[in-house]
C-alpha cells in the first residue's frame, strides 16, 4: 500500500536553493549513556536530528530519523555517534547529517561528612556532525557548584557572600588510529567541582553543611578565577584537542549574574565553527 502513495517529498524542487539542515527537533526519547560507575544509564533526552537537502529535492523523509533512532538508541556515546550519522546519511540520501541531545545524567553522591548518600543531576550535551569534509564529537556538561567572593571576604569583618554557580564545559577529544579518544562525563564533573570554592550535593546534615560552609570560605573563587582552573586541567589532558569553558555565578548580592568564559585549541588543530 506505502509503494502506491505519492512520495511527495522525493519531488524535485527547482529554486535552485540547498539547505544546511532539515530535521527533527524537541524530540524526547530514551536512550542509555555509558556509566563509569554503573556500566550505563537510562535516561530521556532531548534531541535535534537533521540532514543536508540538495536544492533539487523538495524535501526529506521526516520519519525515517525516528526510525535510524530508534535502531540506535541502546548506546549514545563518542563510540556510536558515527555509525548513526552514518546511516542518517545513508537512510536519507544527504551528504552530512547532524545531530545534538541534552539529557540528565544522574551520579550517586556522598555527604562529605556523613557520607549520607543520594543522587545529584547534571545536564550533559552531545553534538555530533559528519560531512564528506569533516567529522566532529562535542561532548559537554553543566555543573552547578558553589563559589565565594574573595573580595568580599577581603574587605568584611566577617562572613562573606557566596553564590551558585554554573560551570560549563565543551570537549572535543583527540584523534588516534582514526578514533578518538575517550573521557567519563564523570571526569568533567569532577575538573568542574574541585575547581569551585565547593561542590554542590542533593543532601547534606548539619555536619556536612558545617563542612562545606567552612569548605567555601577557605577556598574564595571568582568566577574567573574558576575558569582559569578549569582551563588548565583541561589544557594538560592529552585527549583534548578543544574546549570551551564557560562559568556563570548568579549573583546573591547583585541584580545580575557575573561570568567568564574561555576557549582553545592544540595546536593545528582545525576547529569547526
Amino acid at each position: 500500500m506505502t509503494n502506491q502513495l505519492p512520495d511527495i517529498q522525493s519531488g524535485v524542487d527547482k529554486r535552485g536553493i540547498g539547505l544546511d539542515q532539515v530535521g527533527v527537533s524537541d524530540l524526547r526519547y530514551p536512550i542509555i549513556v555509558l556509566d563509569k560507575t554503573n556500566g550505563v544509564q537510562h535516561t530521556v533526552a532531548r534531541l535535534s536530528m537533521s540532514v543536508s537537502l540538495p536544492h533539487n529535492y523538495k524535501g526529506t523523509h521526516m520519519s525515517r530519523f525516528i526510525e535510524v533512532l530508534n535502531q540506535h538508541r541502546n548506546e549514545f556515546t563518542v563510540r556510536t555517534l558515527p555509525a548513526i550519522l552514518n546511516e542518517m546519511k545513508f537512510r536519507l540520501k544527504a551528504e552530512s547529517a547532524r545531530i545534538e541531545m541534552s539529557f540528565p545524567y544522574f551520579i550517586e553522591k556522598k555527604a562529605p561528612v556523613t557520607e549520607h548518600k543520594a543522587m545529584m543531576d547534571y545536564q550533559c550535551f552531545f553534538l555530533g556532525e559528519s560531512s564528506t569534509e569533516f567529522d566532529d564529537f562535542v561532548l559537554g556538561v553543566d555543573v552547578p557548584v558553589a563559589s565565594l567572593c574573595p573580595c568580599s571576604k577581603e574587605i568584611s569583618d566577617y562572613g562573606a557572600h557566596n553564590q551558585r554557580g554554573v560551570v560549563s564545559v565543551r570537549v572535543r577529544m583527540t584523534k588516534k588510529d582514526g578514533f578518538n579518544s575517550f573521557i567519563w562525563v564523570e571526569e568533567l564533573i569532577e575538573i568542574a567541582e574541585s575547581s569551585a570554592s565547593s561542590p554542590l550535593y542533593s543532601l547534606l546534615k548539619r555536619p556536612d553543611e558545617r563542612f562545606v560552609t567552612m569548605q567555601a570560605y577557605d577556598r574564595p573563587a571568582f568566577v574567573e578565577d574558576i575558569t582559569r582552573e578549569v582551563a588548565v586541567r583541561l589544557k594538560n589532558d592529552q585527549r583534548i584537542d578543544w574546549f570551551e569553558v564557560r562559568v556563570t555565578n548568579f549573583e546573591s548580592i547583585h541584580n545580575h549574574n557575573a561570568f567568564a568564559s574561555t576557549q582553545w585549541k592544540r595546536e593545528n588543530h582545525l576547529v569547526k565553527n
